[in-house]
């Protein structure tokens, strides 16, 4: 922590974003990328495949083993639409994937983009009046929500502004 001389505030060292909360995103040219607009910057209508999209989450390049096993989950995933806690134990164990892996980088970052919902529900054992919270995981659109309000507001900036510069 550095103290300023002018205040008593305590601030931290900025060090960047850290990776936990970012997301990559190669050059727009880069050919990581399958081409996603025209020369007149049209969108086409190709549409990115599980594997293409999970790439900006976990990088291929970077991050290879928690894009693999991000991959095989959501692949799993989009089978079956919904995992309960016993499927996603089972999952990783057949798998042969770390705990620590899934448990502690891969899930976590899933939901935190929005890509995954986590739901758990409280269950009280009768004969034991003991409490367990069941895990159950889906899909969510949250992802595709926030990634489209991002782009749908950069283009209308970029349409007011030329809107502006006619005038």
């Amino acid at each position: 922590m550095q103290e300023s001389k002018s205040d008593d505030k305590k601030t931290i060292a900025s060090r960047g974003v850290p990776s936990s909360e970012s997301i990559y995103l190669p050059a727009h040219y880069s050919e990581e990328l399958r081409k996603f607009q025209d020369s007149d910057e049209n969108p086409t209508r190709n549409l990115w495949k599980l594997d293409e999209v999970l790439s900006f989450i976990f990088s291929k390049k970077y991050q290879t083993k928690y894009y693999e096993v991000a991959l095989e989950f959501m692949k799993t995933l989009e089978e079956k639409a919904m995992l309960d806690g016993s499927e996603i134990a089972n999952f990783v164990s057949t798998k042969n994937i770390s705990k620590a892996t899934f448990y502690n980088r891969v899930l976590p970052r899933l939901k935190r983009v929005g890509m995954i919902k986590v739901e758990r529900d409280t269950v009280v054992a009768a004969e034991s009046k003991r409490k367990f919270r069941p895990m159950r995981i889906t899909l969510s659109k949250t992802f595709g929500n926030y990634m489209m309000k991002i782009g749908d507001s950069w283009l209308a900036i970029i349409d007011d502004a030329r809107t502006r510069k006619k005038d």
